[in-house]
């Protein structure tokens, strides 16, 4: 049995749906992001130092951090051979390359355009605003938006060269990708002008394990 500490609209869903995948037992202890800040609470502290979710923890005494490194041990430990490509095969390299890639390169820039914009319509005094503003349009048009959009562009390259992100077979580097996908079409401009991306959305999200997992871990502001 393994418990989930999922935080909402938070990176914590695609290890829900991992677990659905791999049809594990779990049970959630559900967090609540603050309002105004849309932080973790402090009570995740207890679980793990860092406070953020998602953390996994086991009846014996285990706990995991970091989804790709959550993804990564319970397909080793747990998958039997599923999700994940043989080893020492071209697939297992793109399997490898997809799992670093979506927190290692792609989130970033995601991230910022979240501050950004953040920053761009927050509350502060009159004079400080047009200088927030133009600094936070210059971020964003001179390396931010450039960044996701090269981004968008390679990924949709690569699933032209096959239906899922590390070849044929729909694998663990596909969940972990499914964040920065949803990301990037709640915030980063992904539209039907990247026709290969949003065929993966809709792939990804007709899964019978992705929307169990949707039911059991509630509200996914996302996919909005």
């Amino acid at each position: 049995m393994f418990t989930v500490h999922h935080l909402n609209n938070s990176r914590s869903q695609r290890v829900l749906w991992l677990l659905e995948e791999l049809e594990l037992p779990y049970e959630i202890v559900h967090y609540q992001r603050d309002p105004q800040t849309s932080l973790a609470p402090a009570s995740l502290r207890a679980i793990h130092p860092l406070g953020k979710s998602p953390v996994v923890t086991t009846q014996d005494g285990l706990t995991l951090a970091e989804s790709g490194a959550i993804i990564e041990t319970l397909i080793e430990r747990h998958g039997n051979g599923r999700l994940a490509p043989a080893a020492g095969s071209p697939e297992a390299m793109r399997y490898r390359y997809w799992l670093h890639f979506a927190e290692g390169t792609a989130m970033s820039p995601l991230l910022l355009k979240l501050v950004f914009d953040r920053i761009e319509t927050s509350k502060m005094p009159f004079f400080a605003k047009p200088i927030a503003k133009a600094i936070a349009a210059k971020a964003k048009s001179a390396f931010i938006n450039p960044n996701i959009a090269n981004h968008l562009n390679y990924m949709e390259a690569e699933l032209g060269k096959s239906e899922w992100f590390a070849g044929d077979a729909f694998t663990g580097a596909d969940i972990q990708m499914s964040f920065v996908v949803e990301a990037s079409q709640a915030r980063g401009g992904l539209d039907a002008k990247r026709p290969k991306l949003m065929a993966y959305l809709e792939r990804i999200h007709a899964r019978p394990a992705y929307k169990r997992a949707l039911e059991r871990g509630g509200p996914y502001a996302l996919l909005n």
